[in-house]
């Protein structure tokens, strides 16, 4: 089967992402050690939900995070600030306009593990304008690598799996794409990735 449709993730693959900005930014602001932030979240108690699942909304994170590290209103909208800033990244320009590219030969999808917030948080990136359909887990209630979501995705462009080209960082989830029955790539730089890419789909025809 031809490639009918090309999926890439987001985080690491699309945006690049610094992490000396999150938590370090705001260790650094409150003073504390490197890791200092993740041993005030493991000492707290926990969240009562997994926001990739959309089992906590974006202000419930941040009270928890602001409970949890003891800091006032104004410092936990500085946290969320780092935190956004962090996650949305830097967009790899040359890696967008080449899935952008794609269209109208091809249908193009982006399958993203998220939080609540990161549709508005990305969406200066303009990936909804070069998609077909963007499928975040915290909106599906589904993360990567469960086997459902990949489903689902094919299911929403209206493609077959094989028929499904894909990009992600980490292999576990490349992993169960190939499972779930799509052509995946495990991304590591730009160019060695869409050359993959590119040659899978002359491959396929």
């Amino acid at each position: 089967m031809p490639i009918r449709a090309v999926v890439l993730d987001i985080g690491g693959v699309l945006e690049v992402i610094d992490d000396e900005v999150f938590p370090g930014d705001t260790e650094r602001r409150l003073g504390l050690p490197p890791g200092g932030f993740s041993a005030a979240l493991a000492a707290a108690a926990p969240l009562a939900g997994d926001p990739m699942l959309g089992e906590v909304t974006e202000a419930g994170v941040r009270r928890h995070w602001r409970d949890s590290l003891g800091v006032d209103d104004d410092e936990a909208d500085r946290m969320m600030a780092d935190f956004w800033r962090w996650y949305a990244g830097t967009l790899d320009r040359q890696l967008f306009d080449w899935f952008a590219s794609q269209r109208p030969e091809r249908l193009t999808g982006i399958l993203s593990n998220s939080a609540p917030g990161a549709r508005e948080a990305e969406r200066h990136h303009g990936f909804e304008q070069v998609t077909d359909d963007l499928v975040y887990s915290h909106e599906v209630g589904l993360t990567k690598p469960d086997p459902r979501i990949y489903t689902l995705t094919a299911r929403r462009l209206g493609v077959a799996p094989a028929e499904i080209a894909f990009l992600d960082d980490v292999e576990a989830n490349v992993s169960a794409a190939r499972r779930a029955g799509w052509h995946a790539v495990l991304h590591r730089d730009t160019p060695s990735s869409i050359a993959a890419l590119e040659a899978l789909i002359a491959d396929l025809g």
